[in-house]
């Protein structure tokens, strides 16, 4: 793998910047899915315990036949298993799913401010999972600047990646800066923006792949949209986490290291920013009352 498409995260583990992506997608087609995606060249997987798909991840990695330390695992803690035992137990329900023993990137997939008491005991287990060597990282999901600082009050690890919304449109310059600072990566969910959908979020949403100029540059560098906006993302230092079940989507998402963006497209880019979410935010919701439940393995 090219140089470029890697990193070392602040604890030195080495982490592919694409990664592929399977929220919304149904458990029976995510196998396929990630078959696809690994033959195409993808070599990180993201996925969650409340995507409950972690076993269509796990049947894809061993149809691909590549061997285990080849693929970069990423999943989520959801927010019904925050404590310290139970999230040492979610581990175990994710990791059975996968079929690993050793997850290379775990993260807590929302700060639920509203019980904060309970993601720092989260996060001690994921610190606990990571000194015993059961995890190779760890990180965090959707957290602003101010949750950090909460988090950073007792933790003793600093999260090696905070994944977050970001796109043309949501850009989160506090958010990046913040992570900057702390040496967190910052990894994109909804990367290329308007695709990813949440039922009662950003109804007015517009796609930034319609946005004129997302297509004057592709025009100009004879790329799609996405594959912009993709670039944008590796040159500005951050993980993608782009999604889709059709074979030439994950194939042209892939496809993004043979041209490079000029600082002024970069700059264009950065300013299409609207400063507006299109999925929650993770200080106005309560995720623990959302309807999410996720079965034992």
């Amino acid at each position: 793998m090219s140089a470029e498409a890697i990193i070392a995260l602040n604890n030195g583990v080495v982490m592919p910047l694409r990664g592929f992506g399977v929220f919304q997608t149904p458990p029976g087609a995510t196998a396929a899915a990630v078959e696809t995606a690994l033959a195409t060249g993808y070599r990180h997987i993201d996925t969650a315990a409340a995507y409950r798909n972690e076993q269509g991840v796990g049947e894809g990695w061993r149809r691909s036949g590549l061997a285990r330390e080849d693929v970069f695992l990423e999943t989520k803690v959801w927010v019904s298993d925050y404590g310290y035992e139970q999230t040492l137990h979610a581990f175990d329900t994710s990791a059975a799913k996968l079929g690993v023993d050793v997850i290379d990137l775990l993260i807590l997939h929302q700060p639920m401010p509203q019980h904060f008491a309970r993601t720092r005991e989260a996060y001690r287990a994921l610190e606990r999972l990571l000194a015993d060597g059961r995890v190779r990282a760890i990180g965090v999901s959707n957290f602003l600047p101010h949750h950090l600082d909460a988090l950073l009050e007792s933790a003793s690890v600093v999260p090696a990646v905070n994944q977050v919304e970001l796109h043309p449109y949501f850009t989160q310059p506090a958010v990046q800066a913040a992570d900057t600072r702390r040496g967190i990566l910052t990894q994109a969910w909804s990367p290329i923006g308007g695709i990813t959908f949440y039922p009662g979020y950003g109804e007015d949403r517009r796609s930034v792949l319609d946005d004129r100029t997302v297509q004057d540059i592709a025009a100009r560098v004879a790329k799609s949209p996405a594959q912009v906006l993709l670039r944008w993302h590796l040159q500005q230092g951050r993980s993608a986490i782009p999604k889709s079940t059709h074979p030439g989507r994950i194939a042209e998402n892939f496809d993004i290291l043979d041209f490079a963006l000029s600082p002024e497209d970069l700059s264009r880019l950065d300013a299409l920013d609207t400063g507006r979410r299109g999925g929650p935010d993770p200080d106005a919701v309560d995720p623990s009352t959302w309807d999410v439940v996720v079965p034992e393995a």
